[in-house]
């Protein structure tokens, strides 16, 4: 279970907490909007989400670091968990024609407004309750997602996760610091959990987590 930074090509943004605390964002009602994953969240404002979501490029890297890490070929079998608009998986598609390419999320807006080439690809479903046999894909990924849950359901995603794939890449918001736990609790609209790197180290350790993972750090 080892910390492999697979998003490390992917652009350094720097989140503007200053100017989210400014707005207020992080109000009851604006974080019941963004979690219902619909237009608000994906392309309403700041400070109900993403602001626009809007395919740019900047996956096609991360792609790459992905297949050559993995030693992905046209036979693999690629299951995006969280797949929002299908972004990566549109990179996936491109760089590995022939590959088998699934995605799942639970906001119906993102699956509206999916990429043209991946819609036939995606469907709605739950991490918590993956609708596929066991080992039915060669490598799972999970980014940003399983702490949008509470414990016990992010438990349960973790462990459908590890049970569809023979490798895994989870990536999860978390802090190291007290500042970055400010920073964090300051942007988070939708994460039910709020844990250090250690409390999701001992997580994944409990739910016999074996894939690799790393942290979405806010700064």
């Amino acid at each position: 279970m080892p910390e492999t930074n697979l998003l490390d090509t992917y652009p350094r943004i720097k989140r503007n907490v200053a100017e989210r605390a400014q707005w207020k964002s992080r109000t009851p009602e604006n974080r019941a909007l963004a979690k219902q994953f619909g237009l608000e969240y994906f392309d309403g404002t700041r400070e109900q989400g993403y602001g626009g979501y809007r395919y740019d490029g900047r996956w096609r890297p991360v792609a790459e670091r992905m297949i050559a890490h993995y030693s992905l070929t046209p036979a693999s079998r690629i299951l995006d968990i969280g797949c929002a608009k299908g972004f990566l998986l549109h990179e996936f598609r491109a760089l590995l024609p022939g590959a088998q390419v699934v995605g799942i999320d639970v906001s119906a807006y993102a699956l509206e407004h999916v990429m043209e080439d991946i819609k036939p690809f995606v469907r709605h479903a739950n991490a918590t309750d993956l609708p596929f046999a066991d080992r039915a894909f060669d490598l799972a990924i999970s980014i940003n997602v399983v702490h949008n849950l509470p414990d016990a359901p992010c438990r349960r995603a973790i462990r459908e996760m590890q049970r569809v794939a023979r490798h895994g890449y989870l990536q999860v918001d978390a802090f190291r610091t007290d500042e970055e736990r400010e920073k964090l609790e300051q942007w988070q609209l939708t994460a039910e959990l709020i844990y250090s790197t250690e409390q999701w180290q001992r997580l994944f350790a409990e739910e016999g987590y074996t894939g690799e993972y790393y942290w979405t750090i806010t700064e």
